[in-house]
């Protein structure tokens, strides 16, 4: 029989192979209206709702279905690397025990958690060793991105749940999955000065941005099944078009990472090319693009780069 408990001793069996990630109580679960009653009414307000509800089911978050598809690797191959999903949360252990509640009825396979009673949970995310943190406190994540950490602020969504099985997550590039000085030059001197450095520069790789790491232990995922039948599909999703892909696409292959797709859209909105991706969740840095992503898929804001500063 597998509990929450056996998939931990899994995960840490594996060492160093195992994708862990981080997630608040608010970006797996919707816990909307009790947040509003913090904002308003305060802690005391907060705690006796949480207890006096502690019964009632939360229902599931933006968050929910990717951290579904999370788990549901480890079901596939003893051979594959583990995924641990940790649980941070600013709930108190005694508030937090609706969570957990929650956490049991729908059968998810978390057991490490931190309730922080209010204080910043991102202090946490590196003793947990995490790749990924996901959050619907801004502040948290910025921490966390600042101390090098691969984190986004789940936005509120009415996007659907995929249907499919295949886990199918997406990337913006620049000041995401790569570092930002492309777009500095963009904004700075205009787009024919952008693409003018990036042919100039083409056979330089691009300088690694916050998600790096996390897309790297995504491939060693995939590296663990042929190609034709991974559980996981990633997708590059750009503003940048010719010729500025092929600085892209050669920076990708000198760090030996495999993206499935590659769309390089030229500027065009992104929203119906991550729909017809079908994407599970997609990480943009831009504040214009995730506004336009997040009606069609889950989506998380990267605060990363000179279009955050």
């Amino acid at each position: 029989m597998t509990t929450p408990e056996s998939n931990a001793h899994a995960a840490s069996s594996v060492g160093d192979n195992r994708l862990v990630v981080a997630i608040s109580s608010r970006a797996l679960f919707d816990m909307e209206n009790s947040h509003e009653l913090f904002e308003r009414d305060g802690l005391d307000a907060y705690r006796a709702y949480q207890i006096e509800h502690e019964n009632e089911l939360l229902k599931p978050g933006v968050a929910f279905p990717l951290v579904q598809k999370l788990l549901g690797l480890n079901k596939l191959s003893a051979d594959v690397p583990a995924v641990e999903v940790i649980l941070l949360s600013r709930n108190s252990g005694d508030t937090g025990l609706r969570i957990f509640n929650a956490i049991q009825h729908y059968q998810l396979g978390i057991s490490r958690a931190a309730f922080t009673s209010g204080a910043p949970t991102s202090d946490y995310i590196a003793p947990f060793k995490a790749d990924l943190f996901l959050s619907a406190n801004a502040e948290d994540v910025g921490r966390a991105l600042r101390a090098g950490v691969a984190a986004a602020t789940i936005l509120p969504s009415t996007a659907p749940p995929r249907s499919t099985e295949q886990l199918r997550i997406a990337f913006d590039g620049d000041a995401v999955i790569f570092g930002d000085e492309g777009e500095r030059v963009s904004k700075e001197q205009g787009l024919d000065a952008f693409h003018r450095n990036e042919s100039e520069l083409w056979a330089e790789p691009l300088s690694g941005g916050p998600f790096r790491g996390f897309l790297s232990a995504l491939h060693r995922l995939q590296a663990a099944f042929p190609a034709e039948t991974a559980p996981i599909r990633t997708a590059l999703v750009t503003a940048r078009s010719a010729p500025a892909h092929k600085r892209v696409i050669l920076t990708l292959r000198r760090w030996g990472v495999r993206i499935d797709e590659a769309l390089f859209l030229g500027g065009r909105d992104k929203g119906p090319f991550l729909d017809a991706f079908g994407a599970d969740i997609f990480f943009d840095d831009s504040p214009a693009n995730v506004e336009s992503a997040r009606r069609v898929v889950a989506t998380g804001h990267v605060p990363h780069g000179v279009s955050n500063a």
